[in-house]
């Protein structure tokens, strides 16, 4: 049974009136201007990177990333025991966590949120699945016992997988109460999300690695300020009223550098564009027409026009980057200056009947919409009609959701610790990529027990990509961001987090 509300250390927390904190903690706010509003606070409906960023440090996850992108213990106690046929899942749980209302965390709440997680969210259906029981063992375990093998559970259960107390879940979340180091104090659509130092907050033991490792609440606050225009984040950046501005056009790398105020931020290897293509409704059910959008693009001039410099970007048809495990040539097609007559061809091959495409793109990511523009221009050249629908990112991912909407749009990635868990490959992502070859190609990948096993599958799932066409990868970035003088501790990551991070004195 779950412990009693602890009242009294709840309500210091929100208030940041624990006398301990205070003395090992600062006083100050970090402001921190993000991308846009985030769509909802509900990250198992919605795992967009600004609903990650923000949710991360409210929520925790069983597992999270390490440096090396490989899944370690965050409320989980140790990495679990899996029986001799790899179908057995015993994992144990961290013991005197609590969540924001004083509450206890449990094994009632962990098998109740995944639960939820595997009904909601694509990888977790993905994962539901395989599962054939979620159970409870005592109050400090729990049992995954699967129908099949399944390589990626550890991945999948590092991200939006989410553990929330088990009375607080609904269909639909009127409460966000997590066991993070913040906690969701007011949300004020369009003007901010505030975020509070939760001083009941028990950090896992380590150094501190990507998302690993030991959590310190420094800041008494944190505030989320949507700032959908990129030079408004940098004009902020710059006057003082941000201390941290995210996702920066390169074009302002050095006028930051020269500011005297603020340092630009680099995060190499980022993640990588793509064009992802409907394979549901529309023009591009037929593979000959996937295939001439991807012959009829020059990777090198989106990627150039995104970011005006090539110490910003990569251009490599590979889906993981050079340096990484999953690094492969295999299988790589139709990737290189842009072809107009052999996409000719292919519209022919295909019965292109002059219909526009309609391309989604978004200025809040700056770097997709000048891909669009570009994209736009040699698709035209080979002979397709474009129609260009630019809007803003809440709106491209509600509309991105309905298969009569649109025929590709434009998205960035990660690179993750599992390939398995790429969007792309996941059946319920928009774009709806279900093939027989591809889910040979995944069952391969979901037998495979050693390294070298899961490698060769890889070289075989990117193969099968390349053939189906589901998407268009256009090049690596690296990201730039900014942080004011002053602030200290802030180390780069995929989704900024702000824990162990020093406000302006």
């Amino acid at each position: 049974m779950k412990k009693s509300a602890l009242v009294l250390m709840t309500l210091a927390a929100l208030a940041g009136t624990s006398s301990l904190a205070l003395a090992q903690a600062s006083d100050g706010i970090l402001t921190v201007a993000t991308i846009g509003e985030p769509p909802t606070l509900d990250v198992m409906q919605t795992a967009t990177d600004i609903v990650l960023t923000i949710d991360q440090h409210i929520f925790e996850t069983l597992y999270t990333y390490d440096a090396e992108w490989k899944s370690v213990p965050l409320l989980a106690a140790g990495m679990p025991k899996i029986s001799e046929d790899g179908l057995t899942y015993t994992i144990p749980l961290r013991e005197g966590v609590t969540f924001h209302d004083g509450s206890a965390f449990d094994a009632k709440d962990v098998t109740a949120s995944l639960k939820r997680w595997m009904a909601v969210n694509s990888k977790g259906k993905q994962v539901a699945g395989i599962v054939e029981s979620l159970t409870e063992d005592g109050d400090h375990a729990v049992v995954f016992k699967l129908k099949s093998r399944y390589a990626p559970l550890l991945a999948t259960l590092s991200q939006a997988s989410v553990i929330l107390p088990s009375e607080k879940i609904a269909d639909t979340l009127t409460e966000f109460v997590g066991t993070g180091p913040y906690a969701l104090k007011e949300r004020k659509p369009d003007q901010y999300t505030q975020l509070v130092r939760f001083d009941g907050y028990k950090s896992p033991e380590g150094t501190p690695s990507n998302y690993a490792g030991k959590r310190e609440a420094i800041a008494k606050e944190i505030r989320f300020v949507p700032v959908p225009d990129a030079n408004t984040r940098v004009e902020g950046l710059i006057s003082g009223q941000f201390d941290y501005a995210d996702s920066l056009p390169v074009s302002a790398f050095e006028r930051v550098e020269k500011s005297g105020n603020a340092k630009p931020v680099i995060f190499r290897d980022a993640g990588w564009a793509s064009m992802n293509m409907n394979m549901k409704e529309g023009l591009l059910v037929k593979k000959e027409l996937r295939q001439a959008v991807q012959v009829a693009l020059n990777p090198n001039d989106m990627m150039m026009a995104a970011f005006s410099d090539d110490r910003f970007f990569s251009v490599d048809a590979s889906i993981f980057p050079e340096g990484s495990f999953w690094h492969t040539e295999a299988g790589v097609a139709r990737y290189g200056d842009g072809n107009p007559e052999e996409a000719a061809k292919l519209l022919k091959d295909g019965g292109y009947d002059g219909t526009p495409i309609r391309l989604l793109t978004s200025r809040q990511y700056e770097f997709h919409y000048k891909i669009g523009e570009v994209a736009k221009a040699y698709l035209e050249a080979a002979g397709f009609k474009v129609d260009l629908q630019v809007v803003d990112w809440a709106t491209l991912t509600t509309r991105r959701a309905d298969s009569k909407a649109w025929d590709i749009f434009i998205t960035h990635s990660n690179f993750p610790g599992d390939p398995t868990t790429i969007n792309t490959i996941t059946d319920t992502y928009p774009g709806w990529y279900v093939s027989d070859q591809k889910a040979k190609a995944v069952a391969t990948y979901m037998d495979a027990t050693t390294d070298d096993a899961k490698k060769a599958a890889w070289d075989g799932i990117q193969t099968v990509i390349y053939d189906d066409a589901p998407l268009y990868k256009v090049g690596n970035f690296n990201a730039v961001s900014g942080v004011a003088n002053g602030v200290s501790g802030y180390e780069p990551t995929y989704w900024p987090h702000f824990w162990n991070v020093s406000p302006k004195k």
